[in-house]
């Protein structure tokens, strides 16, 4: 079965562009030019991934983003401008997997996107791991991809949850934040660990009572994070 792709850009040559390459590599290409279509598509299919400029009318790709993220998990490559850190930035904080600058050459944009979309998918076919585990009030189903936290369910972007999930089945291991970005986002990722810094944030505000003193995702000052039984 094709994967799913939806290609948000208001630049109608890039958004041609793209498709064309996608579908020649097999891809179901839907395209939006404006952040209210993007919404509204999102909403209506069930994508593999999502590519998402960041400045789109009507409503930007950071708005769109966190929208998404009120109701899926759907990996999301922000295109941001080339040399804008704060857009990396703000991108990850609303909920992004990643982000490719631009301009970007096209085979970039794929080998990224079919990493992401590889690494999403063989997590839920592995079957040698627990399928449920709980820890405390943390209930985490690996099969579903999904998470509860005294039984309310909690919505994780799917890097979010290849954290949680690498540091829960490796407990009080200490990863450094070097060795999580070469493990969940792999070791062609060009970006750098605030990337790890911003998604650990975002976690903790998710799944802990507290994020200022976290139950689960701990951090070892000087060393890296991980989780404690």
């Amino acid at each position: 079965m094709a994967q799913r792709v939806l290609v948000v850009d208001d630049e109608k040559l890039i958004v041609k562009g793209i498709r064309f390459s996608l579908e020649q590599d097999g891809f179901e290409v839907d395209c939006a030019y404006d952040g209210e279509e993007a919404l509204t598509l999102a909403k209506e299919n069930e994508y593999d991934i999502i590519l998402l400029d960041v400045m789109l009318p009507k409503m930007d790709g950071f708005e769109v983003c966190q929208q998404i993220r009120d109701f899926s998990s759907v990996p999301i490559i922000m295109l941001t401008a080339k040399g804008d850190d704060m857009d990396k930035i703000l991108g990850l904080e609303y909920g992004a997997d990643d982000y490719v600058t631009k301009p970007f050459n096209i085979l970039e944009v794929k080998a990224r996107l079919k990493a992401i979309i590889r690494r999403t998918k063989s997590k839920d076919a592995q079957e040698d791991k627990a399928k449920v585990i709980e820890v405390g009030d943390l209930k985490m189903d690996c099969e579903s991809r999904r998470v509860h936290i005294g039984g309310k369910e909690i919505n994780l972007t799917a890097k979010e949850f290849d954290v949680l999930e690498l540091l829960v089945f490796n407990p009080n291991k200490v990863y450094s934040r070097e060795n999580l970005l070469n493990i969940v986002w792999g070791y062609e990722y060009p970006g750098d660990v605030r990337t790890v810094d911003v998604h650990i944030r975002r976690l903790r505000e998710k799944i802990e009572a507290n994020p200022s003193e976290p139950k689960y995702v701990h951090t070892k000052w000087g060393v890296g994070y991980y989780f404690q039984k």
